[in-house]
C-alpha cells in the first residue's frame, strides 16, 4: 500500500518557508518529504517574484515531494492547480466557502486570501502555500472559518497520499473555473480578463490567442 510520509518542521518565524526549505534540502540533501511550517513569515515569495509576508497568526507552509509520489497523469504544469485545489477541498470540508481562482489564488467571495507557488528542481517539486487567517489589510480577505493549522496540514497530506488523479481534480476545477471569469490574471506583467479564456485539460488557458501555463 502506498504511504506518503511527510516530516513537518515548525518554526516560530522565518523569512520564507520556500527559501528555507530549498536551503535545507541543499545542505542536507533530499532523503524524505519535508514540510516547513510557520505562522509568521517576514519575506515570503509570491507569484512572479512578488512578496507575500502577512502578519503573525497566518498559515505559511512549503513542502518538497518527489515526482514519484504524484499521480501518473499529473503533468508538472498542472501541479500548482493540483496542490491548491486539494487544500481548497480540505477547507471546504471544514465549512469554508473558499474557492480557487485560476491558477493558484485562494479567494473568499471577491477577495484573495492566499496563494500557491510551485517550482521544480530535477525530480523534486517544491510547493509553498500562504493563507490569511487574520486580516492583513483592506486589499486582502481572510479565511472565513477558524482552523487548527496542525489538523488542516494532517488532512491535507492525508489527501495527497491518496494520489487523486489529475483527471478527477481537473473535472471539478473546470466547473469552479467559471468563477474566475469575472476576474483578471497577470500575463506577461499585464492584467488580462479571464472572461473569454479557454481552459485546457492541462490546466493552462488560452487568452488573446496565447497559451498560458499555471505552474509558477
Amino acid at each position: 500500500m502506498y504511504t506518503l510520509i511527510m516530516k513537518i518542521i515548525k518554526l516560530n518565524e522565518v523569512s520564507s518557508t520556500h527559501t528555507y526549505l530549498k536551503e535545507y534540502i541543499k545542505n542536507n540533501t533530499y532523503t524524505e518529504n519535508i514540510c516547513i511550517c510557520t505562522d509568521y513569515q517576514t519575506n515570503g515569495i509570491g507569484s512572479r517574484g512578488n512578496s507575500w509576508s502577512g502578519i503573525k497568526g497566518n498559515l505559511f507552509f512549503s513542502f518538497v515531494i518527489s515526482k514519484k509520489d504524484l499521480p501518473d497523469d499529473l503533468l508538472l504544469q498542472s501541479a500548482s492547480i493540483y496542490f491548491s485545489y486539494i487544500l481548497k477541498e480540505v477547507l471546504k470540508e471544514n465549512t469554508s466557502n473558499v474557492w480557487l481562482k485560476w491558477p493558484n489564488d485562494f479567494y473568499v467571495n471577491d477577495k484573495k486570501i492566499g496563494g500557491t507557488i510551485t517550482t521544480v528542481s530535477k525530480d523534486l517539486i517544491y510547493c509553498g502555500i500562504g493563507l490569511n487567517l487574520k486580516t492583513v489589510n483592506d486589499d486582502y480577505g481572510k479565511l472565513d472559518i477558524k482552523i487548527n493549522s496542525n489538523d488542516i496540514l494532517k488532512c491535507y497530506f492525508d489527501k495527497l497520499e491518496r494520489k487523486y488523479l489529475w483527471k478527477q481534480i481537473f473535472s471539478d476545477f473546470k466547473v469552479e473555473f467559471e468563477n474566475s471569469r469575472k476576474f483578471k490574471a497577470t500575463v506577461d506583467n499585464e492584467k488580462i480578463s479571464l472572461e473569454n479564456a479557454i481552459l485546457n485539460s492541462d490546466g493552462s488557458i488560452e487568452v488573446n490567442n496565447k497559451k498560458v501555463f499555471s505552474l509558477r
